[in-house]
């Protein structure tokens, strides 16, 4: 069955050239010119990715994607025209899975595509369970529970839980965890790593597992004698 790409521009441009390299490359290509449509086609045909473009009439891109995270896990590569990082780190904290910067060379657009999608597959094979204190990972179903209670998580917190997971205590840093669950060449900003694992500990808050900052290097995940306090960082 074709792999189907929604991208999503208000430039009619950009959608044909878009399509015109990702049909040559065998996927099959719908198109959207404002947030409404991409909600409305997502709902409709489920493709296989999103390509959002930012600055959209109706709805604007960061709000598209915030609200297909709260539902979906589908990939998202997001387009942006501004020259600084605050769009792309925003994006990404939504739970954008990569960006490309307007003007783009549309066979980069293609790679990026094809890396993203090759992440999403192999993230949705079966592995073992994975056990830190009392929290179960659960890979294959992407489920996480504490005491066997089922938490809920948006996708890129349990992509960075289950990398710090499979460590088994040994310390990732920031460009690593950017690499492995973001997957793109790290920036300059490591906000969105830091903004992530704030979330994540919240999430564990109770449970016999902490992600613990190991300043000047990263972060790694151990398992605690005694259950998480509110308030307690692991700083």
């Amino acid at each position: 069955m074709p792999t189907t790409i929604l991208v999503a521009d208000d430039e009619k441009n950009i959608l044909e050239l878009c399509r015109l390299y990702l049909v040559k490359e065998g996927f099959t290509v719908e198109t959207a010119i404002d947030g409404q449509e991409v909600l409305d086609k997502v709902r409709r045909s489920r493709p296989d990715l999103v390509v959002l473009d930012i600055m959209m009439p109706r709805i604007d891109g960061l709000e598209v994607c915030r609200r297909l995270r709260k539902d979906t896990s589908i990939p998202i590569i997001m387009l942006t025209a501004r020259g600084d990082d605050v769009d792309k780190v925003v994006g990404l904290e939504l739970g954008a899975d990569d960006y490309v910067t307007k003007p783009f060379n549309p066979r980069e657009l293609v790679a990026r595509v094809k890396a993203v999608l090759r992440r999403a597959t192999s993230r949705v094979e079966v592995d073992a369970t994975v056990d830190v204190g009392d929290v179960s990972i659960d890979p294959g179903r992407r489920e996480v529970t504490i005491s066997g209670k089922p938490v809920q998580m948006r996708a890129k917190e349990f992509d960075l839980l289950l990398a710090l997971a499979q460590e088994n205590g040994r310390v990732l840093s920031r460009e690593q965890l950017l690499s492995r669950v973001w997957g793109y060449e790290y920036f300059g900003d490591s906000r969105t790593v830091d903004v992530h694992v704030t979330w994540v500990r919240d999430k564990l808050e109770g449970s016999c597992a902490q992600v613990q900052t190991v300043r000047g290097v990263g972060y790694k995940l151990v398992a605690m004698d005694t259950p998480n306090q509110p308030g307690q960082r692991g700083t």
